[in-house]
């Protein structure tokens, strides 16, 4: 969507700080023991309580309030049965809507700390975080959206990463997935738009040791698996545009 009036900024910051907080609750509570479907209960007592709508659920028919995925599992995991255990590499999506409006985010995290992984995934997690900022703050009216999947793929090339390839950013507000559709999150040199000031986009590089592309799994037709297995990490935030840069919604 794009900001037309501070009503819709007003209501994009609430819909985004919710689902922020939903986001760092959850990650915050995960432990070993627990299972996905109890982590996702969690997430849907909150957006029962603030009146909010899960937006896979609401949108799509997704089997759950948030996604849940867990080591292998890329995105679109779903919420049931499987235990988490120390060392998982776990990452939580929120995405909800709020009176119309809608934000979406996500975190991926090592559960019981990373003592209990390889350094290797300490750093992987590191990383996520610190490419996807690097990519936030290219962010302004007229930036080319090319530079977005740029600077993405120039940090995974210089630190030894690949990117997921079928995964992309996309514009949010209105509906969970909408214009601009398919930001790349890897460098695409087809890519002729440009950011406008009031537009609100998501930025969710997906980074990995070794995997390109995201296989769906055919018999639940929602689970999306790293193409080889390998760990791969996704963080994301919901932005405005602004003249001079952006203001981060979740």
């Amino acid at each position: 969507m794009t900001i037309k009036n501070e009503a819709d900024l007003v209501a994009m910051r609430r819909i985004g700080r919710l689902c922020g907080d939903i986001r760092d609750a959850m990650c915050a509570a995960a432990e070993p023991g627990m299972t996905t479907a109890e982590l996702d209960d969690m997430g849907r007592a909150m957006l029962d309580a603030a009146g909010a709508i899960s937006a896979p659920e609401g949108e799509y028919g997704f089997p759950g309030a948030t996604c849940i995925s867990v080591n292998e599992v890329v995105a679109h995991g779903i919420p049931g049965p499987r235990v988490l255990q120390t060392g998982d590499l776990v990452n939580v999506d929120v995405s909800a809507s709020l009176n119309g409006y809608f934000a979406d985010t996500g975190a991926s995290f090592v559960l019981g700390g990373f003592e209990a992984s390889r350094p290797e995934i300490k750093k992987l997690c590191e990383d996520g975080r610190k490419v996807m900022m690097r990519a936030v703050r290219t962010v302004r009216h007229g930036t080319p959206l090319r530079e977005i999947g740029l600077t993405v793929e120039n940090f995974a090339r210089k630190n030894g990463y690949t990117l997921i390839r079928n995964l992309a950013s996309h514009g949010v507000g209105r509906s969970l997935h909408e214009e601009p559709a398919t930001i790349a999150t890897w460098d695409d040199p087809r890519e002729r738009r440009t950011l406008k000031k009031g537009q609100v986009i998501t930025i969710e590089p997906f980074l990995s040791l070794g995997s390109e592309w995201a296989t769906e799994d055919k018999d639940d037709g929602w689970t999306l698996y790293a193409d080889t297995g390998a760990p791969t990490v996704q963080y994301e935030h919901s932005i405005v545009v602004t003249a001079k840069g952006y203001e981060i919604l979740t």
